[in-house]
């Protein structure tokens, strides 16, 4: 546990512009700041962090907090978590008891993992500066590589012992589980059940995700054993906290400089980073030898748009320096490449060169991406045929990239450096994006009726039983009622909760822009959350509904369900009693997901529901505009990205909707 004075010191020190720029690149903006969101794919910057009130929102997906929440989603870490977090980055001491046995198994998987992969960081970074083996083998193996102590330590660079169960047996006597060496991939189990260590006598690289956790490792063969081997380096499988596509080696140590340079050099390898480190340059990350994935540029579009591909001038060079480039273009990216002198890498160039000189040679010999294939496509090129592929291949390149006027700049110059017709090369670019959008709009039609079919099994409604009564005999209710019930949607389902429970609190304590701290109720927070995003409800009456409650909601005495039941308005009155009296006349499935949750969780889900509800529907419409579209490439162009953004915006609600959307469609 953590005291309640010390939680006081590490709030009083938290600035939520310092924690939330570990994160996402702030720009002023006013009194301020502004970014792009961490929590979707955010195009334009719509994350606004305000220091003067200690929070964070995205007026796009609505998430946002304090400091402390943020850590929470962002990180998916608990409130005690997120301010020891706060305590390291603040240097505040927090003196807890050591976790026992029973208490380190009740840890949830995830957090167990980091601990264990916190641990083996040590043990091989111990191992490395003190162990005789050590000493003698892996820091002789850095020294020969001219890696000086301080970036040792900066990286936490270790050395795994040969003997092949010694981190296990070690693990395993300090408390660790089998579990989660295994899980982890610091180990694998043999068919008799014993533990091999996966990194025995090699040099390690931990890997620090975007927040500074120890997420996995790479280990190296050392050079004397690594004569006719193919693999050297051995790195973690993919785990619930690795997913080599998702991650970079090296961001968590250039993120700062990212942001304050605007620009990202992409290198192949560990060594790569470490020595263009130790030279000065440290807005720099690997990709690790393999191809970039979406999730890999997205993560680095929040800290630049910038990118320079920076590799060796060989033949492996050159192709790793083409591939993904038209990913990178596609997601925004404004590249460039730089291929070293023959014979060097990022890491032996480093060394030859102090960082002002290695700067100046990559602002002299970068190159735009575009200029850099035309150069390699078509240099000594004579063949008409292959000189035509090549040009295809470019100005398939240029129709990747989104914006409309870069695109038109490229043309032109490419239309004046090749001395063709521009029209021609216009044309085939449209031809490009044309057999894109085609290709979209059939994966967009088979996600289309995915979303369809999930939401009709959501909202079906209930079948009325079947009775022998004459339906003459029955009264039927007033159109407004019979509307509500037919829906059986998630507005009945908020509207019913307003009736029902409109002036229960379920928060306590809740703080004003001007410091005070007052109560809300769930007539109040459900009118805030949605007026924040201009959302209403699309039966008049049930706003009405939701703004009386509001507006009686801090009268002595008041309560919802009487005050509408008895409604001078006879149709509002019919809704109040209809829910009232029969709960299970709405789709019994929407209801049965929320019956068992608290009051207050259950609000958070129907508002989430309904944003999600909304959502779709808007998927729909642009459908329906591209289907009307015809030939406006420009157009079709817009409603693709925005179809595209509000896709990942649906995706991520319902991942907030977890195992209740799941239930649902069940």
């Amino acid at each position: 546990m953590i005291d309640r004075l010390t939680i006081d010191k590490i709030l009083d020190a938290t600035d939520i512009v310092d924690v939330v720029s570990e994160f996402v690149t702030l720009r002023k903006a006013g009194i301020n700041y502004k970014g792009l969101c961490p929590f979707h794919d955010d195009k334009t910057p719509s994350f606004i962090v305000s220091p003067a009130k200690g929070i964070c929102h995205c007026f796009a997906c609505g998430k946002g907090g304090t400091a402390v929440s943020f850590l929470m989603e962002h990180e998916q870490i608990s409130y005690p978590e997120a301010l020891r977090w706060l305590a390291r980055k603040y240097n505040i001491e927090i003196k807890e008891q050591e976790l026992s046995d029973e208490q380190r198994q009740e840890q949830n998987e995830r957090e167990s993992m980091y601990v264990v992969n916190e641990w083996a960081k040590t043990y091989f970074h111990r191992l490395l500066l003190e162990d005789a083996d050590g000493q003698a083998i892996g820091q002789q193996y850095f020294r020969s590589r001219g890696v000086r102590d301080d970036i040792i330590e900066k990286f936490q660079l270790g050395y795994a012992l040969p003997r092949r169960n010694a981190l296990s047996e070690t693990a395993l006597k300090a408390g660790y589980q089998k579990e989660f060496l295994i899980k982890t991939g610091l180990c694998y189990q043999r068919d008799d059940g014993t533990l091999v260590d996966r990194y025995a006598g090699r040099v390690i690289f931990p890997w620090h995700n975007v927040s500074g956790k120890v997420s996995a490792f790479g280990g190296r063969l050392l050079d004397s054993r690594t004569k006719g081997v193919q693999q050297k380096y051995v790195n973690s499988p993919e785990s619930d906290i690795f997913h080599k596509d998702r991650e970079l080696y090296g961001l968590y140590h250039a993120k700062r400089a990212i942001s304050k340079y605007d620009c990202v050099y992409m290198v192949e390898g560990y060594t790569d980073v470490i020595a263009m480190h130790q030279c000065g340059l440290e807005n720099v990350v690997a990709n690790s030898g393999t191809a970039l994935s979406v999730h890999q540029i997205k993560l680095l579009r929040r800290f630049t748009p910038n990118i320079v591909l920076l590799y060796d001038g060989d033949e492996a060079g050159i192709h790793a320096a083409m591939r993904g480039t038209d990913m990178l273009l596609k997601e925004g990216m404004n590249v460039k490449v730089l291929l070293l002198p023959d014979g060097d890498d990022p890491d032996s160039f480093s060394r030859k060169h102090t960082a002002e000189e290695f700067v100046a040679y990559i602002k002299e010999h970068q190159a735009d991406f575009i200029a850099f294939k035309m150069n390699l496509t078509l240099q000594g090129v004579t063949d008409p045929i292959k000189r035509s592929e090549a040009i295809s291949g470019i100005v398939r390149s240029i129709s990747m990239i989104p914006d409309q006027i870069t695109r038109d700049t490229y043309l032109h110059q490419c239309a004046s450096d090749l001395m063709m017709n521009e029209e021609t090369l216009i044309n085939t670019m449209n031809r490009f994006i044309r057999g894109d959008i085609e290709n979209a709009a059939k994966e967009l039609e088979r996600d289309q009726r995915r979303a369809e079919r999930v939401t009709a099994t959501q909202t079906a409604p209930q079948q009325p039983a079947n009775t022998t009564e004459p339906s003459a005999v029955q009264t039927p209710p007033s159109p407004s009622a019979a509307t509500l019930l037919q829906a059986g949607d998630v507005e009945t389902l908020l509207l019913q909760t307003i009736i029902r429970h409109g002036e229960e609190i379920i928060f306590d304590r809740v703080e004003t822009e001007d410091g005070q701290t007052i109560q809300l109720s769930v007539a109040q927070y459900i009118f805030y959350d949605l007026q924040q995003d201009g959302i209403d409800f699309s039966h008049p009456l049930y706003n009405q509904i939701l703004r009386e409650a509001v507006e009686h909601n801090n009268e002595e005495g008041f309560q919802a369900e009487a005050y509408f039941a008895h409604h001078h308005d006879i149709a509002i009155s019919n809704i109040a009693n209809q829910l009232i009296v029969n709960r299970y006349q709405l789709s019994k499935s929407l209801e049965m997901t929320h019956k068992q949750d608290s009051l207050r969780q259950k609000v958070i889900h129907l508002i989430l529901d309904l944003r999600l509800r909304i959502i779709n529907a808007r998927m729909r419409d642009i459908q329906l505009q591209l289907k009307q579209a015809g030939t406006d490439m420009e157009h079709i162009r817009q409603l693709m990205e925005e179809y595209r953004d509000t896709q990942q915006l649906r995706d991520a609600l319902a991942r907030q909707l977890g195992s209740d959307i799941i239930v649902r469609r069940g």
